[in-house]
């Protein structure tokens, strides 16, 4: 629900995913909700994901933003709505969305897009669709690298949440 100036007042994220998947976007869910969606403990007020350069899969994006009425997150009060030049380049692109705040990256830590994330990430089942996640030993290894204080502060959690899910699947999954 916005308020008066368009913001959400709270964040539907799972609301987020399931638009993007009912659009039939291709991407691949990265950062705190990709950690969360795995067990970590951790909380995240975003979405982020990477998604696939195609100019199909651009299309189906640039759709899907416009539908949840979709800005330019910015320090002021301007609204910019997203263009495809916005989402077909190698940048970040941040939108304020009706379903909360949705971060559409070409590409993430040591620049690796879509292509390059596939065989690290984990097919999940959400709501009747199949989501694929980047998995917590690429997110360990990014975070690792990156060293963000916030990261840090998360790289505990993150190695804690790994530590049970190859408990409870067996050590010799390399999926996670």
């Amino acid at each position: 629900m916005p308020t008066g100036n368009g913001k959400p007042v709270s964040a539907d994220l799972s609301a987020i995913l399931e638009g993007l998947l009912a659009a039939g976007v291709e991407f691949i869910l990265v950062g705190g909700l990709a950690a969360v969606v795995q067990g970590a403990p951790v909380t995240t007020m975003d979405a982020a994901i990477v998604h696939k350069q195609s100019p199909e899969n651009i299309s189906k994006l640039l759709s899907f933003l416009k539908s949840v009425d979709a800005f330019h997150r910015r320090p002021d009060d301007k609204i910019i709505e997203p263009k495809n030049g916005d989402i077909s380049g190698k940048g970040h692109a941040l939108f304020t969305t009706r379903l909360g705040p949705l971060d559409v990256l070409a590409a993430i830590e040591e620049d690796r897009a879509y292509g390059d994330l596939l065989e690290n990430s984990v097919a999940i089942e959400f709501r009747g669709y199949t989501i694929r996640v980047l998995n917590l030993k690429m997110l360990i290894h990014l975070k690792r690298a990156f060293r963000d204080p916030k990261d840090r502060q998360r790289q505990p959690f993150l190695e804690e949440a790994l530590r049970q899910l190859e408990k409870e699947i067996g050590n010799g999954n390399d999926n996670y």
